[in-house]
């Protein structure tokens, strides 16, 4: 005999699978995609399952987005750019899929070094030690001085942003630029400083002035946009765990105090690491009363292709009913 009593088992009731609820089913399952498939049955092969059902949905309700007429905004971090995806924002941007773009001042460094040297994105342990890191004399004089200027027109009130893609464009580099392919179609581009963190801050070209003045423009022009987000507009947030989840949080306040219906949108957040601020200030405030928000983990030069191909692939699955039939699937969804 054991010391220690065991519980008897034979009286325990037992109950049919056939009256059990079930959370996967033969048909949520992915399906094997033969070779020389095309995109958009790769996107019906994915199972209809967790990420892959979040995923689908969050482009179905961009997709919707597009076709109510409301806000698709990116807001990113400088590593979309030095990943290489600038490129791909452009598409979505000429393309009228995206309305605006929010970036950090350090995108706004990788996209102007992107497009007018073809580089960016120096090696910090090799210079850290000798005191060059983010010395280089061309970057800082051409965002500073375009900062300045535009500081002290008296002709135009522009922001941060447009300051730069208009200087970009008179470069006329030939390379992509989000900042300048903003500007070009007279869409908003807004970049948000915070005074200290970047290497054009630490040049003798600086002016916290123009720096700080013209990134506050780009903020009231954030809070504009975010009027018109209501009932089904769409915002992601990709790469920023700190900057642009607070000003987002704070440009939604301002557009809901002054008494926008800022609502019932979608949010996003795609990040390698699910960081304290997007989650909460992106996914999960700004959408507690209603609308839905999404958690995306994975590298952006994955992650980001993937949900602009799905979105531009819907859109053209959808055609002309863009705002009815994909409405009604991304309402299902949810």
């Amino acid at each position: 005999m054991s010391r220690f009593p065991k519980t008897d088992l034979s009286q325990i009731k037992l109950i049919s699978i056939a009256g059990r609820e079930s959370k996967v089913a033969a048909g949520d399952w992915a399906s094997p995609l033969e070779p020389g498939s095309t995109f958009d049955e790769f996107i019906d092969s994915l199972p209809d399952i967790l990420i892959a059902r979040d995923l689908r949905a969050f482009a179905e309700l961009a997709v919707r987005a597009v076709g109510l007429g409301k806000p698709l905004i990116l807001m990113m971090g400088a590593h979309v750019v030095k990943v290489g995806l600038a490129p791909l924002v452009c598409d979505l941007l000429e393309r009228k899929i995206l309305t605006g773009v929010a970036m950090n001042s350090a995108g706004a460094i990788h996209d102007t070094e992107s497009a007018l040297f073809g580089e960016t994105s120096e090696d910090v342990a090799a210079t850290i030690t000798d005191g060059t890191f983010g010395m280089s004399r061309e970057t800082g004089e051409f965002i500073n001085g375009a900062l300045y200027r535009a500081y002290t027109s008296e002709d135009r009130e522009i922001g941060f942003g447009e300051a730069v893609g208009e200087a970009i464009i008179e470069a006329n580099p030939g390379r992509p630029s989000i900042m300048a392919t903003c500007v070009r179609l007279g869409l908003p581009i807004t970049i948000h400083a915070a005074l200290g963190t970047d290497i054009i801050h630490q040049q003798p070209s600086m002016s916290g002035e123009a720096t700080g003045e013209l990134s506050f423009r780009d903020f009231r022009a954030l809070c504009h946009q975010l009027n018109s987000l209501g009932s089904g507009g769409v915002v992601m947030n990709v790469g920023s765990a700190v900057i642009l989840p607070e000003i987002f949080l704070k440009a939604l306040t301002v557009a809901r105090n002054l008494g926008a219906p800022a609502f019932d949108f979608t949010t996003a957040n795609f990040d390698m690491i699910q960081h304290y601020r997007p989650r909460v200030n992106v996914v999960g405030r700004p959408t507690q009363e209603s609308g839905r928000g999404f958690s995306f983990t994975g590298h952006h030069e994955i992650m980001i292709p993937l949900v602009f191909a799905m979105i531009k692939s819907m859109i053209a699955r959808e055609g002309s009913s863009i705002g009815g039939q994909a409405g009604g699937i991304a309402r299902e969804s949810t």
